[in-house]
């Protein structure tokens, strides 16, 4: 199982473009083999922040996913930020 997380930043004027024009994509992820999550949303507090979260069942779905993704064009320019790949190898609840 894998979990990509972190967030990334762009101009505070852009943000909610940025994540409105991943809709599509956030909508089509969703639907694919191995996809049990995937969000791209607005940081209710930072207001260049967007924070970006995918889970998937296995490496090899998510290469199949990439393949075929299609991002939309960019619509504004990656400040900067941190998103992190993490294998896990066992989960639970939380509490």
């Amino acid at each position: 199982m894998l979990i990509i997380a972190g967030k990334l930043y762009v101009a505070p004027e852009d943000r909610d473009k940025y994540v409105e024009s991943h809709h599509d994509l956030i909508q089509r992820a969703r639907s694919q083999p191995g996809c049990l999550d995937l969000v791209i949303a607005a940081d209710p507090i930072e207001e260049g922040r967007i924070n970006m979260f995918e889970h998937w069942e296995s490496e090899e779905q998510l290469a199949a996913w990439r393949e075929i993704a299609d991002p939309p064009a960019p619509v504004s320019e990656i400040l900067g930020g941190d998103l992190q790949k993490h294998q896990i190898s066992s989960s639970g609840p939380p509490f």
